[in-house]
C-alpha cells in the first residue's frame, strides 16, 4: 500500500515533498535520527520542507504536537508523507501503528521507513 501511494505522488508532474519525523524521550537528542531521514530522502530525491520531532517518548502518536502539525501539512497539500527511521518513531504497538498509518492515508499522504518494519 506504501508503494502504491509513493507511486501515485512520484507519477505527478513534481518531486515529492516528505516531513522528516522522529521521535525522542524527553531531553533526548533527535540529531542520528533525523540524519538517517535525511539520507532516505536525499537517495529518492525527494524535498523536505518540514524536519521536526517530538520529545515525548513514547507517548500515543495522536497527542504527539509534531505529528499534528505534519498531518496538517498533509491535509494542506504542503507535503506528500512522512519519513520516519522505523515503526518505532510512530509507536510500538501495532494497533496504534496501524491506526496512524491509516490516518495518514486518510490524509491523502503516506509513511516512508528507512528501516523495515520489522527492523527496530
Amino acid at each position: 500500500m506504501k508503494q502504491i501511494s509513493i507511486a501515485r505522488v512520484a507519477a505527478a508532474d513534481r518531486r515529492v515533498r516528505v516531513g522528516r519525523y522522529t521521535l525522542v524521550d524527553p531531553g533526548g537528542d533527535p540529531a542520528d535520527r533525523l540524519a538517517e531521514t535525511h539520507t532516505l530522502v536525499r537517495r529518492h530525491g525527494w524535498q523536505a520542507p518540514i524536519t521536526t520531532f517530538d520529545s515525548t517518548g513514547m507517548t500515543d502518536p495522536a497527542i504527539r504536537p509534531q505529528i499534528a502539525r505534519l498531518y496538517g501539512a498533509i491535509c494542506r497539500k504542503e507535503i506528500d508523507g512522512i519519513v520516519a527511521v522505523s515503526r518505532i518513531d510512530i509507536s510500538a504497538f501495532h494497533s496504534v501503528y496501524g491506526d496512524t498509518l491509516a490516518a495518514i492515508r486518510s490524509r491523502g499522504g503516506f509513511l516512508a521507513l528507512v528501516r523495515s518494519e520489522t527492523t527496530l
